[in-house]
């Protein structure tokens, strides 16, 4: 059996902004899938003590937008925004929060696309939009910045902290960036699985 993740203890406060530090393979988008209750661990506890049981999170409570956003290909833009809404059934305001995720990151004109037509960085930005549509309690990104350029990296990461702080909404970005990093409250390292220590991030 391989150990995905070594035995630790982490807790995330209401509205931090958190970032985890680690190369590819440190464990990283496993610790995401545990704590979005995609996976369950196979010892240890998870407990998420303001937002109810493992099977209400998800796609209310916390959002998770992957490392590859996994968009639905027959499916527009728009719409692949609007679909946790939907899933959820608040299809009244599915249109609107789906276009106005979209004009957060200044991608109005992608609303009609099909994923097939978009650049990595583009989907990767449509990604982090769906995730927030829905104004989940906890928005995890794994990697938001990983196939964009440092400026729109940095403008993206600006995105995302205001708007974690106008909603009021914990944010956990996985990174091995350290200019991304340093834009957070609090900062954990991984390493080969496990987690090494914390330290503060942004002043």
């Amino acid at each position: 059996m391989i150990e995905a993740l070594k035995p630790a203890t982490i807790t995330i406060r209401a509205r931090e902004r958190t970032a985890i530090m680690g190369s590819s393979g440190s464990g990283k988008s496993t610790l995401f899938h545990l704590v979005a209750g995609v996976d369950t661990p196979t010892s240890g506890h998870l407990s998420w003590p303001a937002l109810g049981g493992r099977t209400s999170l998800r796609p209310g409570k916390i959002a998770i937008a992957f490392q590859s956003p996994s968009l639905v290909p027959f499916l527009s833009v728009a719409e692949n925004i609007a679909l946790p809404l939907f899933v959820l059934g608040r299809c009244r305001e599915a249109h609107e929060s789906s276009v106005g995720a979209l004009a957060i990151f200044g991608l109005e004109e992608l609303a009609n696309k099909l994923p097939g037509e978009l650049s990595g960085g583009q989907a990767q930005r449509v990604g982090l939009a769906r995730a927030m549509a829905s104004r989940p309690r906890l928005l995890l990104a794994d990697e938001p910045t990983g196939q964009l350029d440092q400026a729109t990296a940095q403008a993206t990461i600006d995105v995302l902290v205001a708007w974690a702080q106008v909603n009021e909404s914990g944010l956990i970005v996985a990174t091995h960036d350290g200019a991304v990093a340093q834009r957070f409250d609090a900062v954990w390292r991984m390493e080969h699985g496990r987690l090494v220590g914390r330290s503060g991030g942004a002043s």
